[in-house]
């Protein structure tokens, strides 16, 4: 492991309290592969039209064979974030490109690691989510699902906007939960406990989203990772929008049905939760991940502060810390 100026975070025993809310991380976790198995048809080939493989054996978009993607995988926005997350690493023996997804496998001391990057909104997280379980789960000789299932780690490194005014700008955010306010998961079976659904029909009412969005949904981190991002990173949900401007409250030229955007999320309050941040991929790896039966955790540098109108002077040092921040925190724990 290079030696990275930053201290490593000693507490790893630390568990947020607001994890034992809503996180739901026991029992559901453990059962989510079997409920994915069951609705998994296995014993049946999977068509050429639904897992597109390449003419060197990778899966399609993200042009990775199995064994170029490593057990724990930090997924990055921006494709130049790729390299200044890599340029870390002990060593870097994968790099591919496709469209907007690259990816470098690499070793951090004993960790093998892999950084992709996925773009902008949960249309990608789609692509990525899938095809990174398609690469653990999906024999690709047979085009079956394997009878034996894994689960991988996904550790999302980007950037946001904070809804509290004690959130500054240059903080890093540990999302305890994803919200989303776009429509990806209503095209999977996402079920809601009854708890997430008095959030979500509090949220709705709270933010007064009636009509203007589709179905809301909620899922948490995974429990096995949070707990490792507790000291030095402020936690809370973290509401993804499927757009930059609008659906965050923005106004350049054009006018927003809910002005009030802003402050209705930042005063949102469920029992200890509050909303932190918001940005444009979190809720979907939360959730597609627990219908896969992976742990994930999104951690957010905060480079604008939407309550004091404050944006960083420096994003790319504040990115850069908090790269370094979770590889340590990866060499030494995950």
């Amino acid at each position: 492991m290079p030696n990275i100026s930053v201290s490593a975070n000693r507490y790893r025993d630390k568990i947020l309290d607001l994890s034992n809310g809503l996180l739901w991380k026991s029992e559901s976790d453990k059962c989510t592969l079997n409920i994915q198995r069951s609705q998994s048809p296995e014993m049946s080939k999977i068509a050429e039209s639904e897992l597109i493989i390449n003419s060197r054996g990778a899966v399609y978009h993200l042009d990775l064979l199995p064994e170029e993607l490593a057990a724990n995988i930090i997924v990055v926005g921006d494709p130049a974030r790729v390299k200044l997350v890599s340029k870390y690493f002990d060593r870097v023996e994968v790099i591919t490109q496709h469209r907007e997804f690259i990816t470098h496998t690499g070793t951090i001391g004993k960790k093998r690691v892999s950084v992709i990057s996925t773009g902008i909104g949960t249309d990608n997280i789609d692509i990525v989510m899938n095809e990174i379980d398609a690469l653990v789960n999906i024999d690709f000789r047979s085009r079956e699902v394997k009878s034996k299932l894994s689960s991988v780690n996904v550790i999302r490194i980007g950037t946001c906007g904070s809804l509290q005014g004690d959130i500054p700008v240059d903080g890093h955010v540990a999302s305890t939960h994803g919200l989303g306010i776009d429509n990806l998961l209503s095209f999977y079976r996402l079920e809601q406990n009854d708890e997430e659904k008095q959030l979500l029909h509090s949220f709705v009412t709270h933010t007064q989203l009636h009509g203007q969005i589709g179905d809301p949904y909620i899922a948490g981190a995974g429990a096995s990772l949070i707990k490792h991002f507790v000291k030095d990173f402020y936690p809370g949900i973290t509401v993804t929008c499927p757009g930059f401007y609008g659906p965050q409250g923005r106004v350049l030229r054009l006018g927003v049905k809910n002005p009030n955007l802003i402050n209705s999320l930042s005063d949102f309050r469920f029992g200890q939760h509050r909303i932190a941040n918001f940005e444009m991929e979190t809720s979907a790896i939360y959730s597609l991940g627990k219908l896969l039966g992976h742990q994930c955790v999104s951690l957010n540098a905060v480079v604008a502060n939407r309550i004091v109108r404050e944006f960083s002077k420096d994003p790319a040092i504040t990115v850069d810390n908090l790269i370094k921040k979770v590889l340590n925190i990866i060499s030494d724990y995950i």
